[in-house]
C-alpha cells in the first residue's frame, strides 16, 4: 500500500484503527523483541502514518494536531511501543519542512520512509568543506531499528575543538540526519517498560553529512510555510508523550471495568464492582483522564487555529501546550496507578494487560519533555519572570 497523498481526521484515525487489533494480538511479541517488528512498521509506513507531519508538497498526510493526538491514542490502547515508535517516527518527519527542498524530497519523497531521531547534542560535528564531519553516541533511539534515516543533534566544534558559538551566546546545536546504515545500533534496550520501542543506544564513527542535511530546529525558521510547521517541534514531541499516556490510561480504565464483575477480592463475599473504593477510584481514574484529555484538547484547537489565522503561535499558547502536555501525563499515570492498585493480584500476573500499562506509563513520565521542571518552566511565565523559551 502506497502512502497517501493526503488524508482528512476521519480517514487518518481509520488507518490507525485498522491496525489496533493486529498490534493488540501481537503485544506479546513485540515486548518479547524489544522492539517494533519491521513488518510492523512497515504497514503503518506503506499506509502514510509515519508521514503524518511530513508536507502534502512532499507526498505526507500534513496532519493537524489533534488528529495526530487521536491516531496515538487509539494505538496506545492496542499497545504503547506500537503508538510511541508511530509518534517518534511521525513527529521526526517535522524536520523535511525545515529542510531544503532537494532534500527533503530525497529523504521523504519516497513513500513509506521512516525516519526517528535524538535532539540531545551528543555528536560532536567538525565543518569539512560544505559538510560535517560526525562522532557520538546517543542514547533513547525509539523506533531507530526500523528507520530508513536516524538523526542525532550534534554540536558543531570551531577550530580549537570548542563548541561554536551562535549571536545568542548558545552552542551551535544541530540535527544530523544519517542513512541507517551509516548508524551502529547498540543492544542496550533492557528496560521496565515499552520494551517493544528498540530505543536502543547508537552511534555513527566519522559520518560524513551534507550541511545541507542538517537543521538548527531551535533557530532556523520553515521551509514550508504552513500552519502544522508554525508548532514548536518539541512541543509536537511532547504531544505524542501525551498521547500515548491519554491512552493508556483509557485502556487500563476499560481493562479494570472488564474484570470488575468477576472479581471477587481476598477476604470478600462480593464482586470488585460492588466495593465503594472501587467506585471512588474508577470515578477519580474517568476524571483525571477525561479532563486531561479536554484541557489538551482546549489549548491544541486554540494554537492550531492561531497557526492558521497568524502563521505563528504566541509564547502564551506554547506554554498552554507545555503546560496541558505534562498533566495529561502526569493525570494519565495517576489513572493507570490508580487502576492497576485496584486490581489487586490480578495486576501483576503476566496474564493481566495492566502491569504492562503500569510498566509503560511509568517509563513515559520519565521523558524530560514532560518532567516536572516543566511546570516550573510554565509557572515562570504565569508569574510573569524573565523565561528562557528557546525549548518551549
Amino acid at each position: 500500500m502506497s502512502m497517501a497523498k493526503s488524508a482528512g481526521p476521519k480517514d487518518t484515525l481509520s488507518l490507525a484503527a485498522g491496525f489496533a487489533d493486529e498490534i493488540a494480538a501481537r503485544a506479546d511479541e513485540f515486548e518479547a523483541a524489544r522492539q517494533l517488528p519491521q513488518d510492523m512498521a512497515d504497514k503503518m509506513a506503506g499506509a502514510g502514518l509515519y508521514g503524518m507531519f511530513v508536507p502534502e508538497a512532499y507526498g505526507g498526510l500534513e496532519t493537524d494536531p489533534w488528529s495526530f493526538i487521536e491516531v496515538i491514542e487509539r494505538l496506545a490502547r492496542a499497545d504503547a511501543s506500537a503508538a510511541w515508535c508511530l509518534f517518534i517516527g511521525a513527529t521526526s518527519g517535522v524536520v523535511s519542512a525545515f529542510l531544503p527542498e532537494a532534500e527533503a524530497r530525497a529523504i521523504f519523497g519516497t513513500p513509506g520512509t521512516i525516519a526517528a531521531g535524538v535532539f540531545a547534542p551528543k555528536g560532536k560535528a567538525v565543518r569539512e568543506g560544505e559538510a560535517f564531519r560526525v562522532n557520538g553516541q546517543w542514547q533513547w533511539g525509539s523506533g531507530s531499528r526500523n528507520a530508513d534515516w536516524i538523526m542525532g543533534g550534534a554540536l558543531v566544534m570551531d577550530d580549537t575543538g570548542r563548541p561554536e558559538m551562535m549571536a545568542d551566546g548558545k552552542p551551535n546545536n544541530r540535527m544530523m540526519l544519517f542513512p541507517a546504515g551509516d548508524v551502529e545500533l547498540l543492544d542496550t534496550w533492557y528496560v521496565s517498560g515499552l520494551q517493544g520501542t528498540g530505543s536502543t543506544d547508537f552511534k555513527v564513527s566519522d559520518a560524513l553529512v551534507p550541511a545541507a542535511r542538517s537543521v538548527d530546529l531551535v533557530r532556523d525558521k520553515p521551509v514550508i510555510a504552513r500552519p502544522l510547521y508554525a508548532f514548536p517541534t518539541f512541543g509536537l514531541l511532547g504531544m505524542g508523550i501525551a498521547a500515548v499516556t491519554l491512552g493508556l490510561a483509557r485502556a487500563a480504565i476499560d481493562e479494570l471495568v472488564g474484570i470488575a464483575s468477576e472479581k471477587t477480592p481476598q477476604g470478600s463475599f462480593k464482586p470488585l464492582a460492588t466495593k465503594p473504593a472501587a467506585h471512588a477510584d474508577v470515578s477519580e481514574a474517568e476524571a483525571l483522564t477525561r479532563s486531561a484529555r479536554a484541557f489538551l484538547q482546549e489549548v491544541i484547537g486554540t494554537a492550531w487555529e492561531a497557526a492558521q489565522a497568524r502563521g505563528e503561535i504566541t509564547v502564551e499558547e506554547r506554554r498552554d501546550l507545555r503546560l496541558a502536555t505534562t498533566h495529561a501525563v502526569k493525570s494519565s499515570a495517576r489513572a493507570v496507578d490508580l487502576m492497576y492498585t485496584l486490581g489487586g493480584g490480578t495486576s501483576v500476573y503476566r496474564a493481566s494487560p495492566l502491569q504492562r500499562m503500569f510498566r509503560d506509563v511509568h517509563v513515559a513520565t520519565q521523558h524530560m519533555m514532560v518532567a516536572d521542571a516543566t511546570f516550573e518552566l510554565t509557572g515562570r511565565l504565569f508569574l510573569g519572570l524573565d523565561t528562557d523559551t528557546a525549548m518551549l
